[in-house]
């Protein structure tokens, strides 16, 4: 088979503003694009694999070989493949996510007997192999594709269906605090499950708080209501931390120093314990908060970044 030259990819990763696990559970999620690209360059004149580690060495011959039952003449050996990212991974940005987004989209770039393969057939494949590594939804493949900010209605198995979708307000800025602390989502998914078989009341009460928090967001949006979107993303915090513990001592401490220094709310981003904190602040703003909040971090961890973000808009 004769693989096209060098193809190159950039996607996004996304900010959940509140709905973590509702993608799959039922219920309302919340989400941005923000502009921190992560870049997949696939080199078609080679066809012989390299990786710069084992997660995406394995994450690379597995999608090659998905690809390779589902599209006739593909080559045993993946082409070259050399990925980097803005984003700090681990995070709850959904840089995994956006990785295999972005190898799929490259490799399918690649081969040219995949050429009538539709982006909407693309992240579906890329769902199914996500789903299959961690049993998680689809909020953050469809977030990523379509950009902008999106608001998805969950269901326990499949894509979530999109409720709607806008451009993010223009004159917001994003402020990413990553607490440096990896996240653990896979075993965060089977804890969430086990609860979800047992039909535990506390999930029951979580998700009826965070589907409440994420039809506020989204009004919050759609009006431009700055106060009313960091309000309600307090509110889809504070269940995630009270009832389904996903926040630590660590970004607690972030988000009262943040809350003291600058008057920033910040919400934690993604499940799994640890990662990101996001804010939402007017762009004017954004460079300021950021060197103060870097001040006021300086003494407390190493390793905790402080990144101001745009919005990606929607995709057509």
């Amino acid at each position: 088979m004769s693989l096209r030259p060098v193809v190159r990819v950039s996607r996004p990763v996304r900010a959940c503003l509140s709905g973590e696990d509702l993608d799959w559970i039922g219920g309302r999620s919340a989400c941005v694009a923000i502009d921190l690209l992560t870049t997949v360059e696939v080199n078609g004149r080679v066809t012989a694999e390299i990786a710069s580690d084992m997660t995406l060495f394995e994450w690379t011959q597995g999608i090659w070989r998905f690809l390779g039952q589902r599209i006739p003449g593909v080559a045993q050996d993946p082409p070259p493949v050399r990925v980097w990212s803005e984003a700090p991974s681990a995070s709850g940005l959904a840089t995994s996510t956006a990785l295999i987004m972005g190898l799929f989209e490259a490799f399918v770039a690649v081969i040219p007997a995949a050429a009538s393969v539709s982006s909407e057939v693309t992240v579906q494949w890329a769902y199914e192999f996500e789903y299959a590594i961690c049993n998680g939804g689809g909020m953050d493949h469809l977030a990523i594709a379509r950009g902008g900010a999106t608001l998805f209605d969950g269901r326990p198995s499949g894509l979530p269906d999109l409720l709607d979708h806008v451009d993010f307000p223009a004159e917001w800025s994003l402020v990413v605090v990553d607490s440096g602390t990896p996240k653990s989502t896979p075993h965060h998914i089977r804890s969430v499950r086990a609860q979800y078989a047992a039909s535990d009341p506390v999930l029951a009460e979580y998700i009826e708080r965070s589907d409440t928090a994420s039809g506020m967001v989204w009004e919050a949006i759609r009006a431009r209501d700055l106060r009313a979107l960091t309000d309600a993303m307090t509110e889809a915090h504070r269940a995630m931390r009270d009832l389904q513990k996903m926040s630590t001592p660590l970004i607690e401490q972030l988000r009262s120093l943040a809350r003291s220094a600058v008057g920033l709310p910040l919400k934690i981003s993604g499940a799994g314990g640890g990662g990101a904190l996001i804010g939402v602040c007017p762009m004017t703003d954004a460079a300021a908060i950021a060197e103060s909040l870097r001040a006021t971090y300086h003494e407390i961890q190493p390793g905790i970044q402080v990144i101001i973000a745009g919005s990606v808009g929607v995709y057509s």
